[in-house]
């Protein structure tokens, strides 16, 4: 494993970020991920030397479960080997209705999921609070504030925002300057290879300001990986697969430029000896604007295994740069370039 600074904090993580939104989720009435397959993940994932668990309050049937079952397993380790992020903003309902502040990033809110997200992971701190949501009922000031009092008291290292718009990232970073508060110094958005909006102004916002970029689905919910092919009816799905089960799964992740820049992934994965995934984890991690920290999941520990092995690709300039005029939209734009 390769290690890296978490943008300009300084926080050492492994280039690629385990994530756990599968742990306890149920699909069809079946858990995705049972207590102790999700504790063989974290077992492989420390095997390969992988020290960045991601999580939220919400992940899990019921809401929390994924934070108990890293926390349990922490319980046996040394807390301080590991960067441990999670997030806040969604109804938080445990085993009942959610209330009426039990969402959002109003103070009472967050105060409130932090000591439930602690106690659940069994630490005394974050390494990194996400908002997973802009709250356009709180006033960033508010939001701000208490998370600015979360880092002052020491029961979180740094403050992360998940999916946003690029303008209401400037927002946040103008207020927090303008009002001495603490700062985003981390970032997750949805961001992979073939993905089809534009992400140019975020991304140039957390490059301007020396932002870390951790993009949720790096693969494209699996279409990356190469395991999908393209039919005249649309997409061959293999059985079990997100596409499978996921009515939504071509809306959100195919696209006729996603084919292109699959194909192009599919060649230079032959040329570098590599999989189709390993190759489009690469190219996040080489992205030369920001540091970019990909976070994976995994159903099995070679899955795992497979993605960690992208920290051992290397590919060119002409490769990288092949991946990504790939993307380029009917203007001529493209994104995610190494200069």
């Amino acid at each position: 494993m390769e290690y890296t600074k978490l943008g300009s904090t300084g926080t050492t993580v492994s280039q690629l970020c385990f994530g756990t939104w599968r742990f306890g989720r149920e699909t069809g009435g079946q858990t995705e991920t049972t207590k102790d397959e999700a504790h063989d993940l974290l077992d492989a994932a420390e095997e390969q030397g992988v020290n960045f668990i991601d999580t939220a309050n919400v992940y899990g049937n019921p809401n929390g479960k994924s934070e108990e079952w890293i926390g349990e397993w922490l319980d046996e380790r040394d807390r301080e080997d590991f960067v441990l992020a999670s997030k806040v903003y969604f109804p938080f309902d445990g085993w009942g209705e959610p209330g009426p502040n039990d969402s959002g990033l109003g103070r009472k809110h967050i105060r409130a999921q932090i000591e439930g997200t602690l106690d659940r992971l069994g630490t005394d701190y974050l390494d990194v609070y996400y908002i997973h949501r802009w709250d356009d009922e709180t006033p960033i000031e508010e939001t701000l504030r208490t998370l600015t009092e979360l880092v002052r008291e020491g029961k979180v290292n740094h403050l992360g925002a998940s999916t946003m718009a690029g303008w209401k990232l400037t927002k946040a970073l103008w207020k927090s300057d303008v009002e001495d508060l603490e700062r985003f110094d981390v970032t997750q958005p949805l961001f992979h290879a073939a993905y089809r909006d534009d992400v140019v102004d975020y991304l140039d916002v957390c490059a301007d300001q020396d932002l870390a970029v951790c993009p949720y689905s790096p693969l494209a919910g699996g279409f990356l990986t190469g395991k999908y092919e393209r039919t005249e009816s649309g997409v061959e799905a293999p059985d079990d697969s997100r596409g499978e089960i996921d009515p939504n799964f071509d809306e959100y992740y195919v696209s006729e430029r996603g084919w292109e820049v699959l194909d192009e992934i599919r060649a230079v994965a032959d040329e570098a000896d590599a999989t189709p995934a390993q190759v489009s984890l690469r190219w996040l991690i080489d992205q030369s604007k920001f540091t970019c920290v990909p976070i994976v999941g995994a159903r099995t520990p070679d899955q795992l295994e497979e993605n960690v092995g992208a920290v051992d690709v290397d590919l060119s300039d002409d490769q990288h740069a092949r991946i990504s005029e790939a993307r380029y939209d009917e203007e001529g734009r493209r994104w995610g370039h190494r200069d």
